[in-house]
C-alpha cells in the first residue's frame, strides 16, 4: 500500500467528531465547490451552503461523505431573505455542533445598466452579495469567536475600478470589501477576517461558447488584459482561501487578489 493510499485509510479510519467545521455559502458549483473540497481534504467537515442548485449540492456531499461519513452537509436558504438567513445560521451550527470557519462565497452576477436598472435588481444583487453575508456573519460572530474561529470574503479583483454595466453588482462588491475591513477590527482577536478577490478564473455564461466569434473576441481582449496571459483555475481561490485560514496567522483585514496580476493594469 502506498503512502498517499495508508494516509487516506487513517484519516477514514479516525474518529472526526473533533475536527474543525466550516460554512460555505453557493458551495454547490464553481469556486465555492472548490473551497468546500479543498477544506474538507485539508480535514475539515463542510456544511454546503445552496440556493437553486440542490442536485449539485447533494452530490458534493454524497462525494465527500464517501470519502469520510458524516463530514459534509446541505443546508438551503435565499440570502435574499432575512428569515432564511437566521434558519441558515441556526440549521449550520445545529449540523455539527461547532462552527470555525465561514466563507462568504454566494453571488448573484448580472448586468444592470444604468438607466435600465430598478429596485428589484437593487435588492437582489444587494441582498445577495453585501446584505445576507453582513447578517450571517454576525449572527454567527459568536459561535466564531468561541472558536477562535475565521471569515473569508470572496470579493472581485476588479472593485477597485467601475466595471461597465455591473453598477449595483460593483456597488454591492465594493461594500463587501468594506465590510471585510471593519469585521476584521470588529471581531479581533477572536476571529480574523480577511478576503479573497478573484480575476479571470470562469467566464461568465455568455463567453462560455467555443463556437461563438463574439464571445471568442470577447475572451482574448480579456485575456490580453492579464500579465500572466492566462485564466486561472477555482483551485486558486480555494489555495488562497485555504493558506489564509491555516497559514496567515498573523493576517486579518487583508484582501489577496487572485488575477493573474490583472488589477495591475
Amino acid at each position: 500500500m502506498s503512502d498517499s493510499s495508508l494516509n487516506e485509510t487513517t484519516m477514514n479510519d479516525q474518529d472526526h467528531s473533533d475536527s474543525p467545521v466550516a460554512l460555505i455559502t453557493g458551495a454547490a458549483k464553481r469556486i465555492g465547490a472548490a473551497i468546500a473540497r479543498r477544506f474538507h481534504t485539508g480535514g475539515y467537515r463542510v456544511i454546503i451552503h445552496y440556493n437553486g442548485s440542490h442536485a449539485e449540492a447533494e452530490a458534493l456531499a454524497a462525494e465527500l461523505n464517501a470519502v469520510r461519513a458524516d463530514s459534509a452537509h446541505c443546508v438551503r436558504a435565499a440570502l435574499t431573505d432575512r428569515e432564511q438567513v437566521d434558519c441558515l445560521a441556526e440549521e449550520a451550527l445545529a449540523s455539527f455542533g461547532r462552527l470555525d470557519l465561514l466563507v462568504n462565497n454566494a453571488s448573484s452576477f448580472y448586468p444592470t445598466p444604468l438607466a435600465e436598472s430598478n429596485q428589484a435588481q437593487w435588492d437582489d444583487l444587494i441582498d445577495s452579495n453585501l446584505r445576507g453575508h453582513y447578517f450571517l456573519s454576525v449572527t454567527l460572530s459568536e459561535a466564531l469567536k468561541t472558536r477562535r474561529g475565521n471569515i473569508i470574503n470572496i470579493i472581485d479583483a476588479m472593485m477597485e475600478q467601475a466595471i461597465a454595466d455591473f453598477p449595483i453588482y460593483s456597488i454591492a462588491k465594493a461594500g463587501l470589501l468594506n465590510m471585510n475591513r471593519v469585521l476584521a477590527r470588529e471581531l479581533a482577536p477572536e476571529v480574523r477576517v480577511n478576503s479573497v478577490s478573484p480575476g479571470a478564473i470562469l467566464w461568465p455564461a455568455h463567453l462560455e461558447d467555443p463556437q461563438d466569434e463574439a464571445a471568442e473576441a470577447a475572451r482574448a481582449k480579456a485575456l490580453a488584459g492579464i500579465p500572466l496571459g492566462q485564466t486561472g483555475a477555482v483551485e486558486d481561490i480555494a489555495n488562497a482561501a485555504y493558506f489564509l485560514v491555516t497559514q496567515a496567522t498573523y493576517v486579518t483585514g487583508a484582501e489577496i487578489k487572485v488575477d493573474g496580476g490583472r488589477s495591475l493594469r
